[in-house]
């Protein structure tokens, strides 16, 4: 994979732990920077289409309104 440099703001007291940190858990800690940064960034569905897979769904199993009131009422 390849990477590149970016630079962020962070408090004071982030960067001097960072800083402080031994060569082996900067790596770490930028691991997980860049897991978290890109989960953030990816394209998530919004709640309507969500919603309206679960329609497809239930319509494809032929679970009428009816059928799922019932099973959530025995829930």
């Amino acid at each position: 994979m390849e990477t590149k440099t970016i630079q962020i703001r962070v408090s004071a007291e982030v960067a001097e732990q960072f800083e402080a940190a031994s060569e082996e858990d900067r790596r770490k800690m930028e691991a997980l920077l860049s897991l978290y940064l890109d989960d953030l960034t990816q394209e998530k569905p919004s709640l309507e289409e969500i919603m309206e897979s679960m329609s497809d769904y239930a319509q494809s199993k032929e679970l009428t309104p009816e059928i799922l009131e019932s099973i959530l009422n025995d829930a």
